[in-house]
């Protein structure tokens, strides 16, 4: 007879190679029972059928042959949220929820304020959390994966917040839209930032979707082309925020100020103390 006890034990000492491997053994085996990890930990005596067992090695021998664990489980946390994800879709970070701080917070003091578009949403993790906290927002979230997009609107769907969010196929924006010219107060983004080359040697690469992360040769293409059609998108006194990779705080600076002239830009950080998030607020002529 296995216990959920002997499982776990047995499960940790294989998963060598990750920093949490009692918590990665106890998240899979939640998922595969349909229990929450804390009943989990409250039931170490109790047995485990065979389909369980069965089920459990498969989803640990997926873990240790390099499979993300969000996508074994099929979905991940993010700003207080559990997100479902597939391998179409980037896994969404704890430092884009800094982007999502600084947006919703925004808005919360512009309520005249209410119009967003989210370039390259994904599995709509951005768009998703600003609608659940703002519930007059109208959102325009755009994706250039068709796969990508059935998974946003799958969680728009879960978390009731569909009739505020519109998705659009799209190459970073659409080249014509419904709405007048400069209709968004708000732009945000999480573009693919990292270097083509960096990203080779990342063990991520080939584990999550490259067109979700490769910035190509600099990192910067996606936001070079962003910057050159965002002005055109937003109302006077617009903001734009965007995540960055932590190093390229001053390359992104001095693109953003090549890109605009009569604007407000700042870098923030995030907890860690890197750069993460580039604020551009335009000014009204």
């Amino acid at each position: 007879m296995v216990k959920i006890r002997d499982l776990l034990d047995d499960a940790a000492r294989g998963l060598v190679f990750s920093d949490t491997p009692q918590l990665d053994a106890q998240i899979i085996l939640a998922h595969v029972i349909g229990r929450p990890r804390s009943w989990l930990i409250a039931h170490l005596e109790t047995p485990l059928t065979p389909p369980q067992i069965d089920s459990a090695q498969q989803a640990f021998a997926r873990l240790k042959a390099g499979e993300p664990l969000p996508y074994i489980i099929g979905h991940w946390e993010f700003f207080g949220l559990d997100f479902n994800v597939t391998k179409d879709v980037l896994i969404p970070r704890p430092e884009t929820e800094l982007l999502v701080e600084k947006s919703i917070s925004w808005l919360t003091s512009r309520p005249e304020a209410r119009s967003v578009v989210d370039v390259g949403t994904g599995s709509g993790a951005i768009a998703i959390s600003i609608a659940s906290h703002i519930p007059n927002v109208k959102i325009l979230a755009t994706d250039i994966s068709p796969a990508a997009l059935k998974v946003a609107k799958s969680n728009a769907h879960k978390f009731n917040v569909q009739s505020q969010i519109e998705f659009i196929e799209c190459d970073l924006l659409p080249s014509s839209f419904i709405l007048d010219p400069s209709s968004f107060d708000l732009l945000c983004a999480n573009l693919p930032y990292i270097p083509t080359e960096t990203l080779h040697k990342l063990p991520i690469y080939g584990s999550e979707p490259t067109l979700a992360l490769d910035g190509g040769l600099d990192g910067l293409d996606p936001y070079r082309r962003l910057l050159k059609l965002a002005p055109n998108w937003l109302t006077p006194n617009g903001k734009i925020l965007l995540e960055i990779e932590a190093s390229q705080g001053a390359k992104i600076l001095s693109l953003a100020y090549d890109s605009f002239e009569d604007v407000t830009i700042n870098l923030h950080q995030d907890l860690a103390g890197h750069d993460r998030i580039l604020e551009i607020t335009l000014r009204e002529n």
